[in-house]
């Protein structure tokens, strides 16, 4: 529903009886992704609230005449380059810390987390309420440790049941993907009554942004989403892992123009192409035709059909299979592309679901006199390089943890149904 906005969808499945402890809680995954780090991360616990305030000009002495600044704080514990030190806190890390050229201990960086703020609710100031459902409730928040705004997922846990399985999925992946174009999980706070996930905070969803387009979008800017999409899916891919629920409202989009890839409370990671998942997941509108037919066997595909179906309705303004009910969505996939045979989907007559749905035989629709022959061409165009070349070659080079952004070549137009954009004007492509 359009009031569900922002960050992850906050209708979870059933869910596991689980004993979910931050001993075995995820790395922290820290908010600026331009700091370097020690080559590890770290688990938020602990019960300290200090007030904060800036470590500006504070520098101290480690054991062996090592100076300690609070820049060498930050490297040390991964932490983000605008956060406010607690008062007194690096003297007490100066007598506590081993030496730099010596290994921290997680155990200790956990301490020293803890003691800073991480891991704590009252770390956090709830703002505005964005959307309720069975299982979750999201908040616009902020971190007093930064001052930034954030997105909290506050996740109800029931005694009996235990945390939900997605909540657990969804930490257990998004710890390990760190990349300019997937949200960034920042902190995680377990009480008995709940899990909090602490996201980055973007101003609104894909699907948001288009309807403030008037779901007339720049090609240009269709082209930069696309790229981050595709860019950010690559990056889960090579890790071998699955969203499979990409929709317009799980991309979310900060006022910079910055996509990234949200709620993966329904991904999974995958050993194996052939590798059996549960066929209920991903939207009906952007769900490949086998997934809807009952394939439980799937590999990156799903994902890359969702991909089309969110591109098509980028350049369109319209959704490209908008079906009601499983068989109305496949009806509408057939009449364009055509009703698949045994030549063109080997084993598709032995399939219980299609035969009992007695599909009529449709022929494929010719893209060349078909009116949605120019966004049919964008798709098929946009899996070769010279779609994106008026990019520029280095978006292709950029680390992986660096926004397109930062360069100079790439910069969002004002959309044509966009009222009062704050976007330059410029020609189109």
């Amino acid at each position: 529903p359009p009031h569900l906005k922002k960050t992850c969808s906050i209708c979870q499945p059933p869910v596991l009886s689980v004993n979910f402890s931050l001993r075995s809680s995820p790395d922290i995954v820290h908010e600026n992704l331009k700091m370097g780090s020690d080559g590890e991360s770290d688990q938020a616990s602990g019960t300290s609230s200090d007030e904060v305030q800036s470590p500006t000009g504070v520098c101290l002495r480690n054991r062996g005449n090592r100076r300690i600044s609070a820049e060498d704080l930050n490297k040390r514990l991964s932490l983000p380059a605008d956060i406010r030190i607690p008062d007194g806190y690096l003297e007490k890390f100066q007598m506590s810390s081993p030496p730099f050229d010596q290994p921290l201990s997680r155990r200790s960086r956990r301490a020293s987390l803890s003691e800073i703020g991480f891991g704590k609710l009252e770390t956090y100031i709830k703002l505005d309420k964005l959307g309720e459902g069975t299982y979750a409730t999201v908040y616009k928040g902020r971190s007093k440790l930064t001052d930034n705004l954030v997105a909290l997922k506050e996740i109800r846990l029931e005694h009996e049941e235990g945390a939900p399985c997605t909540a657990i999925r969804e930490v257990s992946l998004l710890k390990d993907l760190k990349h300019g174009n997937i949200v960034t999980l920042h902190d995680i706070v377990h009480t008995d009554k709940s899990l909090t996930l602490v996201f980055e905070y973007l101003d609104k969803d894909l699907k948001q942004y288009m309807d403030d387009c008037g779901n007339i979008l720049s090609m240009q800017n269709v082209k930069i989403f696309l790229f981050q999409i595709l860019r950010g899916l690559a990056y889960c891919h090579r890790r071998k892992v699955l969203h499979r629920d990409l929709k317009p409202q799980n991309l979310l989009i900060n006022d910079r123009g910055e996509l990234k890839l949200a709620d993966f409370g329904l991904a999974r990671a995958k050993s194996v192409p052939t590798k059996t998942y549960s066929n209920e997941v991903v939207t009906l509108w952007y769900r490949p035709p086998d997934v809807l037919l009952g394939s439980s066997e799937y590999s990156t595909q799903i994902d890359m059909w969702g991909v089309g179906c969110i591109f098509y309705e980028m350049a369109a303004g319209r959704p490209l299979f908008p079906g009601s009910t499983v068989e109305d969505e496949l009806h509408l996939i057939f009449r364009l592309l055509g009703t698949p045979t045994e030549d063109s989907w080997p084993g598709i007559s032995s399939i219980d679901e299609f035969k009992s749905y007695k599909f009529h035989k449709y022929k494929a629709q010719s893209l060349i006199n078909h009116a949605a022959e120019p966004v049919l061409l964008l798709f098929f165009n946009a899996m070769r390089q010279p779609y994106f070349r008026s990019l520029g070659p280095r978006v292709h080079t950029l680390p992986e943890t660096v926004s397109i952004f930062t360069l100079k070549e790439v910069q969002l137009q004002r959309d044509p149904g966009y009222r009062n954009s704050s976007y330059p004007e410029s020609g189109e492509e």
